[in-house]
């Protein structure tokens, strides 16, 4: 048995009765790491050198008042868009291979204070553009379920890891689905929390009004640990806001008694595979038991959510990526003729594929004369989209749905059709767009490979989200299965 198939509660014990220790964590993790990362090929850079000093000195602190934090010594990888001083950070591109950052993201500065441990940076799409980790400029994670198929994006190292067992938990990032699609397909606990719950300061920009990091764990107990650790208003952040955060584990309590579930007629509807559809049902079933009541609704304006989305994020992405330019730090050009073909140059070079395509998307959305027809139109329907939300959730407590339409398929499978591509994120862009939180846990398994039930909730909700997400847990075992690499 893995020290990474306790839960965070009960590796706390075994840390305070000193019948393990903070080194043994770490061991544990590179153990795994290089028995199975030649094939899962989920990290990017170690750290093993510091990680293994701060464990001695976490060691001399064992028994005393400064370990109490439940996340002491917990071993963690990171999603290699947040930044992490004098640690390589990446974001998968050519473009910033050796960068080495002078500072923290505020994420990360928690992390710290709440005396974690970071094994390293873990792969992804490059700058989050993408949906199956096909697009990094180092290496294609794979599917701990089958080496064969995709893990999900943008944050598929950091679901890989975790199923793996490489690391304990690790932490991602969501614009538009990339926490909870690549938790589905690896059949790990992925929670995008409300915009503006956690801190973006230091997470390299895809697009700004989208992106939020969140945990991706094994349990939603522990994931709910981890959201507290990392959550709260940061003077760094102006769009973090100033809201107090609860104590999310206290709304584990099982009870459901009375709770309104809302399912989209358009989350089951075309499109989404008839095993997704089933495992919903028999989830829905689940909390009928525990004693919830569910109803059909409409989510009239969902179907217009992706080329919003794609309008809206694209367009963002051209701003934020505009500082990449071979000037002031990252991938430079040798020997430009002049200023012009250094940007030209670096850009060309430094860039892959996908994020190339979506600068071009956004800046013709953004150019005078297509202003108003793309990007102002995807903006007023990204309203309709949030009032659809809000409308529902004024009446019910929840929102729940699949994750994805179907289970991880082949890499290099569709590769080549970014429209088939982006349809992947169908039902979790809508979330983004009005900016509640979701969170997807394992519910089921078609021919082999996980399902995830995504849960959506109310702004700034999340332990309600969370006390569905643990009952439905608590009810059946899907989380405990796990990959055999």
């Amino acid at each position: 048995m893995s020290l990474f198939d306790h839960k965070v509660s009960e590796l706390h014990e075994l840390l305070h009765k000193k019948e393990v220790s903070v080194t043994d964590l770490v061991d544990e993790s590179y153990k795994r790491i290089s028995a199975v990362d030649d094939k899962v090929q989920a990290f990017i850079t170690l750290d093993e050198e510091n990680a293994r000093e701060k464990a001695r000195k976490l060691d001399e602190k064992l028994g005393t008042d400064e370990s109490k934090g439940l996340l002491f010594g917990m071993p963690i990888g990171l999603k290699d868009n947040i930044v992490t001083k004098g640690l390589r950070t990446t974001s998968a591109s050519k473009m910033l291979e050796n960068f080495d950052p002078i500072y923290d993201a505020t994420v990360v500065n928690k992390l710290h204070h709440a005396e974690t441990i970071t094994i390293g940076k873990l792969n992804m799409d490059e700058f989050a553009m993408g949906s199956t980790t096909e697009h990094s400029a180092f290496m294609k994670t794979r599917n701990p379920w089958n080496l064969d198929v995709v893990p999900g994006g943008s944050s598929g190292g950091s679901a890989a890891a975790v199923a793996s067992g490489e690391v304990l938990f690790s932490l991602g990032t969501d614009t538009g689905g990339s926490i909870r699609q690549p938790a589905a397909f690896c059949g790990v606990v992925g929670m995008k929390p409300t915009y503006g719950r956690v801190s973006r300061f230091g997470v390299v920009a895809f697009a700004s009004s989208f992106d939020q990091v969140g945990p991706i764990t094994r349990t939603v107990e522990d994931n709910a640990y981890l959201l507290q650790a990392i959550s709260g208003l940061d003077q760094m952040d102006s769009t973090s806001a100033n809201i107090e955060v609860p104590n999310f584990v206290e709304s584990l309590t099982g009870d459901i008694k009375g709770l309104r579930i809302a399912v989209p007629k358009e989350y089951l509807g075309e499109g989404v595979g008839e095993t997704a559809r089933q495992s919903v049902l028999d989830s829905l079933k689940v909390l009928e038991k525990l004693g919830a009541t569910w109803e059909e609704v409409s989510l009239p304006h969902s179907k217009y959510a992706l080329a919003a989305y794609y309008l809206l994020s694209s367009s963002e992405a051209s701003a934020n990526l505009a500082r990449f330019d071979g000037v002031r730090y990252g991938y430079r050009t040798e020997n430009p003729e002049n200023l012009l073909d250094l940007y030209k140059k670096t850009r060309a070079e430094g860039f892959g594929d996908e994020v190339k395509l979506r600068i071009m998307l956004g800046t013709f959305a953004l150019s005078s004369g297509y202003y108003d027809a793309y990007y102002k139109k995807a903006q007023k329907v990204r309203t309709l989209i949030k009032n659809d939300f809000d409308d529902v959730l004024n009446k019910y407590d929840v929102i729940i749905g699949p994750t994805s339409p179907k289970p991880a398929f082949k890499i290099g499978e569709k590769i080549d059709d970014p429209l088939e591509m982006y349809a992947n994120d169908i039902l979790t862009i809508p979330v983004n767009l009005a900016g509640v939180p979701g969170i997807s846990i394992p519910c089921g398994f078609d021919n082999g490979l996980p399902l995830g039930l995504q849960i959506i909730g109310k702004h700034f909700d999340e332990s309600t989200v969370y006390r569905v997400a643990h009952a439905f847990e608590q009810a059946t075992d899907y989380h405990k299965q796990k990959p055999t690499l």
